[in-house]
């Protein structure tokens, strides 16, 4: 039969010789030499080619190969392995595109019961896309939208289906009110959680503008102790090492709002250890009392910002709802490594075949 018509072919036409690149062995390329035989087809009076399903889409070169280019292109740059190789940029770019395919035709469609949701930038100017997550089998399923408006994201639930989107039961997101209202709309058995690591930043935030604050008010001397010393400030004290560490117990010993902005930044992440919500909601409001005259505006407007959004926060004391909320951020620092690893290369195609292959096993 023919594979285009579904004539009957008539017989062989001729055939041509090719060569084929193959797996290399022992630091050696390898080439198969093989005859493509062409049809003739009695229906369509036209002269078809054999398909060979060990052949790559690019003819030239076998399924394993471009697979083998594929499994370098994870952990390399495309220039890096065309290199290596001897190859053309562009060729290993298509060997590379072809073995994504494959990883998400295999994974098969996502039906997924716990959703990760977050944004990234695809390039300055506000330009953003979704991408969503199944948290449950640690894998992106999907990347799209023309921003992070409420209309992108229901073309994610347009995409997955009324079906599947009704047994979805949770959606852990950062506190972007179109996210919510989409989710809300398109999934309203689904529970909403906020994103613990997206709440942090906010804090981390608050903390920074005191850290400004307190530089403004001090002469250059006097000063020299707070500049340059925000990322001592965002961090853990257990993950500061040597003169980090002694830099920062010189700042907080000469600065006492510093010092206690320090302190209930630290102690703010026990609210994630509670299981039950009345205990939470204890020690926040606890939490917020300590902030009665110590004059840290910025750390007012964030626990406001925590009230207004509390039953998305409290959601996690359930136990139903435990999710791994560090997933999320782990998928956003592995799309920044190839987003910086492929600068330059303005493929949005690529750049979604990229995020939603990039957690998936090789193949």
């Amino acid at each position: 039969m023919c594979g285009v018509c579904g004539g009957v072919q008539r017989g062989w036409y001729d055939s041509k010789l090719r060569k084929v690149r193959d797996l290399p062995c022992g630091g050696m390329r390898i080439y198969l030499e093989i005859d493509i035989r062409r049809i003739d087809c009695r229906s369509c009076q036209g002269v078809k080619q054999e398909k060979l399903d060990w052949l790559a889409d690019n003819p030239f070169y076998t399924k394993r190969f471009a697979f083998h280019i594929g499994r370098r292109c994870r952990s390399s740059s495309i220039q890096d392995v065309a290199k290596e190789q001897l190859l053309d940029w562009k060729t290993v770019k298509a060997l590379e595109i072809e073995y994504m395919r494959e990883q998400i035709k295999r994974a098969g469609h996502p039906r997924p019961k716990v959703l990760g949701v977050d944004e990234i930038s695809i390039r300055k100017g506000q330009t953003y896309r979704i991408v969503v997550s199944d948290l449950e089998r640690r894998r992106a399923i999907w990347f799209g939208g023309k921003d992070r408006s409420e209309e992108s994201m229901d073309e994610f639930f347009a995409f997955l289906g009324e079906g599947r989107s009704k047994k979805v039961r949770l959606a852990v997101m950062d506190m972007w009110k179109p996210f919510r209202n989409s989710t809300t709309k398109k999934a309203p058995q689904a529970a909403i959680l906020f994103d613990k690591f997206h709440i942090l930043k906010h804090l981390g935030e608050a903390l920074d503008k005191v850290r400004k604050q307190e530089y403004a008010k001090l002469d250059g001397h006097k000063g020299k102790f707070i500049k340059g010393q925000k990322y001592a400030l965002l961090s853990h004290s257990e993950n500061l090492r040597g003169s980090a560490r002694k830099n920062l117990k010189i700042l907080l010993a000469a600065n006492k709002r510093l010092n206690t902005a320090y302190v209930l930044k630290e102690s703010f992440g026990q609210l994630w250890d509670y299981k039950s919500e009345t205990w939470a909601r204890k020690f926040f409001d606890n939490w917020r009392d300590q902030l009665k005259w110590q004059r840290l505006k910025p750390y007012k407007k964030f626990a406001e910002m925590i009230d207004a959004h509390w039953e998305g926060i409290a959601a996690y004391c359930k136990p139903e709802n435990k999710a791994p909320l560090g997933f999320v951020e782990g998928l956003n620092n592995k799309i920044r490594v190839f987003q910086r690893r492929a600068y330059g290369l303005r493929d949005e195609e690529y750049l979604r075949l990229k995020v939603l292959s990039c957690m998936l096993p090789e193949i």
